[in-house]
């Protein structure tokens, strides 16, 4: 478990570089970062600026050219393969913007499959997952399909998928852009009182100015460099 005084999440001098034709593009240049317990932070700045990059690389879906990358103290590039597929999914929430959902399964089997790869038993996985989905807002939707739900019931599944496991952090890239406004509103809401309530850790990657004015920590990208990192 992570310790109080230790980051969940430390990025020291991380540099990716990519290959585009013959030229080579640092999208992220000796990027600093520390994501502490309880944070509610954002990573905003202009398109092409890192922010998903950065994104990736802490959720172990990329790695970086140079630098190291620790979650709750553990290098990254010190893991085997499927030591990183298992601290993406104990350890690693993720909420996408395109919602990522399995369309044949319904809210409950969706939120319930990651326990299940888990090794969680039946009845505690019946009762994590009901009471996630109470949390979100679903009671009494859990037997309906992605396809039965709006856009911002699907975004409640997956806020439920990635915290139903008691995540150290959970990722969440554009998770408003694909719904209303009143649903983004509500969606927001729903991860403050998450954060406030169950201490639940958030970052974000965002264009949205709602997310940004609700963040209590904005870090702000440009040309793969951080520019600012302002608790607010």
């Amino acid at each position: 478990m992570n310790q109080s005084n230790q980051p969940i999440v430390q990025l020291t001098d991380i540099t990716r570089t990519y290959i585009q034709g013959e030229i080579e593009v640092n999208a992220v240049s000796n990027f600093n970062l520390e994501i502490k317990q309880g944070d509610f932070a954002t990573l905003c700045g202009p398109s092409g600026s890192g922010k998903t990059t950065v994104l990736n690389m802490i959720g172990a879906l990329d790695e970086p050219t140079s630098g190291i990358v620790s979650i709750e103290g553990q290098s990254l590039s010190e893991l085997s393969r499927s030591e990183i597929s298992a601290l993406r999914r104990d350890r690693i929430g993720f909420v996408f913007q395109s919602y990522n959902l399995i369309p044949v399964l319904t809210a409950y089997e969706n939120a319930e499959f990651v326990l299940a790869l888990q090794g969680v038993k039946p009845a505690e996985r019946h009762d994590r997952v009901m009471q996630v989905l109470k949390e979100v807002g679903l009671e009494g939707l859990e037997n309906r399909r992605p396809d039965e739900m709006s856009g911002g019931q699907q975004q409640r599944v997956a806020i439920a998928r990635a915290i139903v496991t008691r995540p150290a952090i959970v990722l969440a890239d554009e998770p408003t852009a694909n719904v209303d406004s009143a649903t983004a509103e509500a969606l927001l809401d729903l991860m403050q009182e998450l954060n406030k309530n169950d201490g639940v850790t958030f970052l974000f990657s965002t264009h949205d100015q709602r997310v940004i004015d609700r963040a209590k920590r904005v870090i702000h990208l440009r040309d793969g460099q951080l520019e600012s990192d302002v608790l607010q």
